[in-house]
């Protein structure tokens, strides 16, 4: 079945995937998983007030960048965006707790194939003012 789907299908299937991965990101670190986050970041030594900013700062940018990808405005620009922010993370979580990259989940670990998504996406889809398909 999949190989009968045309390629812009697939590519809007893996823009909505990563749309949801960012809204369901920010929603679980806000509502469904905050303790984590804010353990982690207290345990590297941020204050209460400091911890909070930045998970809920973290939550609405990964939200935006969800319904940004939804709106299907400027996507070049929203690519780049997203793996700065993913680096940025990246580059954080590493030192906050370098273990997370052994985690049998992958908490960063995924990243990686991530980042080649939004590389596939950059590359094979041009800007909204020029996209028809997606």
């Amino acid at each position: 079945m999949i190989k009968h789907m045309k390629a812009h299908t697939l590519l809007t299937l893996a823009r909505y995937s990563l749309a949801l991965l960012w809204i369901f990101t920010g929603l679980t670190s806000i509502y469904f998983d905050y303790e984590t986050g804010y353990q982690l970041l207290i345990n590297f030594g941020f204050n209460e007030p400091i911890t909070r900013t930045l998970i809920y700062s973290g939550a609405i940018l990964d939200i935006g960048l969800g319904f940004w990808i939804l709106s299907n405005k400027q996507m070049k620009l929203c690519y780049v965006i997203q793996i700065v922010v993913i680096t940025s993370y990246t580059i954080l979580l590493t030192i906050i707790e370098p273990s997370y990259w052994l985690h049998p989940f992958g908490p960063v670990s995924k990243n990686l194939p991530i980042i080649m998504l939004i590389l596939i996406l950059h590359y094979m889809t041009g800007d909204s003012s020029n996209e028809k398909a997606l």
